[in-house]
């Protein structure tokens, strides 16, 4: 056993000793660096360690949380005894306490969480590689005039959880991450775009050479965009597009938002929501996942959770608060950071793919808008009401014929559901939360 992982079992003792009914420790320890580059110059370079430990107490069900990042004994000590005053001087809640030690057994190690390769990346290897970026992007056309952000990084990470119901686990993880924000210039008009890409392992990430020339190249075909009129057409998401609506559909799935009657899908569990081709998924055992995990933020096991099935409504997320409250099983989705709470989040959110290329996707469409990146927050949870402001491409006779900017697409969440008429084949995990393409038989566009 580590010394964090003994440490996380020692303050639970103490706090049963200071008086604590039932206690919890989440400990997180990290190493992190990067560097960004501008004009073939480092501009930024940045290295990091960090480590904190948060402390759940219960007493006469009254709830104490403190956190630190001080691991000196004596100061460890009196934190552990603060938590404790502090669960001693709140208000009782009959629904707080640790989740039932019966539903903490079970637990799956995920595959492919720590890569020996990221652990011991040669001190000069984010900067080769952020410099390829950058080098990648300017020769795909002499249009682009400068990046506003170009860079790598790499992470590690320790997570370690002890709690008074004989709760004691432990896993280890690493990141690795390309980025890049290039400029195109032209007749006056400029233009942006982003790519990014974050994996688990090294061997999974694209490589250099092409984030830096898939971002200049989406940046140059922006260039001369130009309003359309306002009318309602077919839309299709690219993935990157998409997976933030995906994201849009947790805040409806939010256990807590259902039961408060603040989710436009509240009261329809069961019901079918959109076609038979659509499947949306929160996975905390997939493989190399962004966000896979042995347990959750509480040490509930992960678990593989449709939110929608083959089009029909079959989950909403909880941590064990709001399953408590909602009279409803936990779904191992409690997230949390050393120095928060846990609350409810997701693993690896994602839509499963069709069997369409984006290609055949565009070519069902005869006019309409082909979005690649958007601004603003999406849906309103509790209406469904979706707009944002878009930029994309414009289709005719399903071919991207010139691009377009200033305009706001519009809908309302559950008609989007339903009106997805195509799902394309080509996922794509950049995040913890992924889509491929989409198509809307027909969403508001409104321009000029």
């Amino acid at each position: 056993m580590s010394r964090y992982a003994k440490l996380a079992k020692a303050l639970v003792a103490r706090a049963r000793r200071r008086g604590a009914d039932a206690a919890e420790a989440f400990l997180q320890v990290g190493r992190e660096s990067s560097v960004s580059v501008r004009d073939g110059q480092v501009e930024d370079l940045t290295q990091a360690t960090s480590k904190g430990v948060g402390l759940r107490v219960f007493v006469k069900g009254r709830l104490g949380f403190a956190f630190t990042s001080d691991f000196d004994p004596s100061s460890l000590s009196a934190f552990v005894d603060r938590a404790v005053e502090l669960a001693r001087a709140s208000a009782p809640d009959r629904l707080n306490g640790l989740p039932d030690r019966a539903l903490l057994q079970g637990r799956k190690a995920p595959e492919g969480l720590f890569d020996p390769e990221v652990a011991h990346l040669p001190a000069d290897w984010k900067l080769k590689a952020a410099l390829e970026v950058e080098r990648a992007g300017r020769a795909v056309d002499p249009r682009i005039t400068t990046f506003d952000s170009v860079g790598a990084g790499d992470y590690v990470s320790e997570v370690h959880v002890a709690s008074t119901e004989g709760l004691s686990g432990s896993y280890e993880g690493t990141y690795v991450f390309l980025y890049a924000v290039p400029v195109a210039s032209a007749d006056g008009q400029l233009q942006t775009a982003h790519r990014v890409d974050y994996k688990r392992h090294l061997a999974d990430l694209e490589s250099p050479e092409s984030v830096g020339r898939e971002a200049a190249s989406r940046a140059v075909r922006m260039l001369g965009a130009r309003k359309v009129k306002s009318q309602k057409v077919p839309v299709v998401f690219d993935p990157q597009v998409a997976a933030s609506f995906v994201g849009n559909l947790v805040a409806a799935a939010n256990g807590d938002a259902v039961f408060k009657k603040a989710s436009v899908f509240a009261g329809r569990l069961g019901e079918r929501l959109a076609p038979e081709g659509l499947t949306v998924v929160d996975d905390g055992l997939l493989r190399r996942g962004l966000g896979s995990s042995p347990f959750d933020g509480e040490g509930l096991p992960t678990r593989r959770t449709p939110l929608i099935e083959r089009g029909v409504l079959r989950h909403f997320l909880y941590d064990a608060y709001t399953a408590r409250k909602a009279k409803a099983a936990p779904t191992g989705n409690a997230s949390r950071g050393y120095s928060s709470l846990p609350h409810i989040g997701v693993h690896n959110l994602y839509l499963e793919p069709g069997t369409q290329t984006q290609a055949e996707l565009l070519r069902g469409v005869k006019q309409g808008l082909y979005v690649t990146s958007m601004l603003g927050s999406g849906a309103n949870p509790v209406t469904g009401d979706y707009s944002r402001g878009a930029n994309g491409l414009w289709i005719e006779n399903g071919e991207l014929a010139f691009p377009v900017q200033e305009i706001t697409v519009a809908g309302n969440l559950l008609q989007m559901l339903k009106d997805v008429d195509g799902v394309g084949n080509d996922l794509q995990f950049r995040s913890s939360v992924a889509s491929p393409s989409l198509r809307f038989r027909e969403l508001t566009v409104s321009g000029t």
